[in-house]
């Protein structure tokens, strides 16, 4: 059912969509309004999650620690993963953004059937760590591509990319290997959540409905470019002209992109409410940005507060004849 009702859902979106995209008078709206409205919510939006993230109070060092901690000279510390110094934690942040360290460190557990019985057994499980890493990344390279629409010239770091993107130059248009892997990558980690139980268990509709999304705006954006062909020179045109607040929509741009520019707006206004958030919150993380060193500097709460307190004379008097009642020896009669 949490399946379905996202599903539904951008089924409805793709249908408004693709009102728009055949009515010639809403071109407009879908081309100019709608993309600017989305574009602030997720600016606006994205801004006051991290402020309000950073205004969080963390009074004191609640780093998550897993390797040996800076202590006695002959015992050597594991400067990455219990960071003592401000480099330490760089790193480990870069190797977290970058590489998802702790993803790496994924593990399983089952139950094998041993000579005595059953046996809790745990192994390596790294598909999830690989079709994240293949996720991600394929997303960043695809939204740099984009990149050659909004910018003129086009900067030569773009054009090496796009080089390197499509190096295997099967057909025209040559066939960009980020692509493939962002489809694949999106459509494990969603098959991923219907065939594990235990993860379909946890699985919210907020978990189905970005992973839809994604998939629709990837699905238009291969649709347009090796099968239903847009006029790439309008499709630039709007972008430079949205880029620089001077907007057109041309003729003839195609009935495609107006799809796809619509998905990508929802996306963009429903980015801040949703856990796509993660982006901007792992730099807030106090469990993976802080610096370990309890044991070597003392942290003092900046925030004390006066503590009330009942002392036992108070308690006595005012409950003495009570006491006395109860048969409860009291100190002054």
């Amino acid at each position: 059912m949490k399946v379905l009702f996202s599903f539904l859902a951008v089924i409805v979106l793709i249908l408004v969509a693709t009102m728009g995209a055949y009515t010639t008078s809403l071109h407009y709206t879908f081309g100019i309004i709608i993309p600017y409205v989305a574009f602030t919510m997720f600016i606006g939006g994205f801004i006051y999650r991290v402020v309000k993230w950073g205004r969080s109070p963390v009074p004191f060092r609640i780093p998550t620690t897993i390797g040996q901690q800076k202590s006695l000279p002959w015992i050597k510390q594991n400067k990455i993963e219990n960071p003592t110094s401000a480099l330490g934690v760089i790193i480990r942040m870069a190797m977290e953004i970058f590489l998802f360290r702790s993803l790496f460190r994924n593990t399983k557990t089952e139950l094998t059937q041993g000579p005595n019985g059953p046996i809790l057994s745990y192994g390596s499980a790294k598909w999830l760590w690989l079709g994240s890493l293949f996720f991600h990344w394929s997303f960043l390279i695809v939204v740099i591509r984009h990149l050659r629409f909004f910018l003129e010239p086009i900067p030569y770091s773009v054009q090496i990319l796009e080089s390197i993107d499509g190096i295997l130059q099967i057909g025209l248009p040559q066939i960009y290997l980020t692509d493939a892997f962002f489809l694949i990558a999106v459509t494990f980690l969603f098959l991923r959540r219907i065939v594990i139980p235990q993860v379909r268990y946890i699985s919210l509709p907020a978990d189905y409905f970005p992973l839809f999304m994604i998939m629709s705006i990837a699905t238009t954006g291969v649709l347009m470019r090796y099968f239903y062909k847009v006029d790439l020179a309008a499709v630039k045109q709007l972008a430079i002209g949205l880029t620089i607040f001077q907007p057109v929509v041309p003729t003839g741009i195609g009935a495609m992109f107006f799809i796809h520019i619509f998905l990508v707006s929802v996306l963009f206004a429903y980015f801040p409410l949703s856990k796509l958030m993660h982006m901007g919150g792992i730099f807030l993380s106090p469990t993976r940005n802080m610096i370990s060193n309890n044991r070597m500097v003392r942290h003092v709460n900046p925030w004390p507060q006066e503590v009330k307190y009942h002392t036992y004379v108070q308690y006595e008097d005012e409950y003495r004849e009570k006491m006395k009642k109860a048969g409860i020896p009291v100190e002054k009669e």
